[in-house]
């Protein structure tokens, strides 16, 4: 709409010094000519935009001109606390609105703070999703969010193993944890998550439901992460440690067990040992992990777990001679 493109182009004048047309242009994805019209546009309505002449000309306001359009939308005032990780801000189609939320507060700043927004972005990038895998976007997460930021009740089918379950959902917040989302929702009187890319459908409803004060998103979802960190934890093993060894244990295992086990240790042994019983997801897990820590670690039990080290270690003598 030319409105919009009008306001914008007052903002974006009111941010800065002065910019070209070929640079107003490229912000506001229209020809050098419609820039040259627009700027005509403002003049005849008021606007004090005035153009400089010349191969380093352009368009700036003169006259001290502000606009008073610089009040932030809550959508935008929302958007604007997540502008740090604009993957996470597209991927929700919330790209738009931090945008503009962005634009209005460079044009309410003082002159000389007008470049925070530049040297906030060279100085910090969230890169979220994991080393080696490739990020996919979930289909729904646009309707999720959008119904997330309007406290809209959510008509769902959630894929669980082979069969999928319908939910009416009241979502209350997102979480993007390594490159995969969650959706913390408050179903039958209690809190759950789901993973996203695990919706089947999703329609939001026009019936809005009211949030429990006392909810706090971060808080629940470390709460619930913690939870689940340790449901995985269904085995034992009994490792004997050098002080290397313990240093680089919580590096492969579960940090939290890892201490834990560490600090309920008794004291080092003769040759400055410690023993240490490790929760972890099983055999296979343990093996995988622990092999890292080569002879600063030795495996007392299972002994199932301890003759499989010594085969590797055979292995390793005949093919190291």
């Amino acid at each position: 709409m030319r409105a919009a493109r009008l306001i914008k182009m007052v903002l974006l004048l009111q941010s800065r010094p002065s910019m070209t047309a070929g640079e107003l242009a490229r912000e506001l994805e229209v020809s050098e000519r419609t820039i040259t019209r627009d700027a005509q546009a403002l003049s005849e309505a008021g606007v004090p935009v005035y153009a400089d002449r010349g191969r380093a000309g352009g368009y700036r306001l003169i006259g001290g001109y502000r606009t008073r359009l610089t009040g932030l939308a809550r959508g935008e005032a929302e958007a604007l606390f997540l502008s740090g990780v604009p993957g996470a801000l597209r991927e929700m189609g919330l790209d738009d609105i931090s945008s503009a939320a962005r634009l209005k507060v460079s044009a309410a700043l003082l002159p000389s703070l007008r470049d925070a927004s530049d040297t906030a972005a060279q100085r910090f990038h969230l890169d979220a999703p994991g080393w080696y895998h490739e990020p996919e976007t979930p289909e729904l997460l646009p309707v999720i969010a959008e119904a997330v930021w309007g406290d809209l009740l959510l008509r769902t089918r959630y894929r669980r193993e082979d069969t999928d379950v319908e939910r009416r959902l009241a979502p209350y917040g997102l979480v993007l944890k390594a490159g995969v989302w969650y959706l913390c929702a408050a179903v039958e009187g209690t809190f759950r998550v789901y993973r996203i890319d695990r919706f089947v459908s999703a329609e939001p409803l026009q019936e809005r439901f009211s949030r429990e004060a006392s909810f706090d998103l971060p808080a629940f979802w470390e709460e619930r992460a913690a939870e689940f960190a340790r449901s995985l934890l269904r085995a034992e093993v009994v490792v004997r440690l050098t002080r290397e060894g313990a240093r680089r244990l919580p590096q492969l295992t579960d940090r939290a067990a890892a201490h834990a086990s560490i600090e309920a240790a008794d004291p080092p042994d003769g040759d400055g040992r410690i023993t240490v019983t490790l929760p972890v997801e099983s055999e296979e897990v343990a093996y995988e992990q622990l092999l890292a820590l080569g002879p600063e670690g030795e495996i007392l039990a299972p002994r199932t777990l301890r003759d499989r080290f010594a085969e590797a270690a055979e292995g390793l003598r005949k093919l190291y001679g």
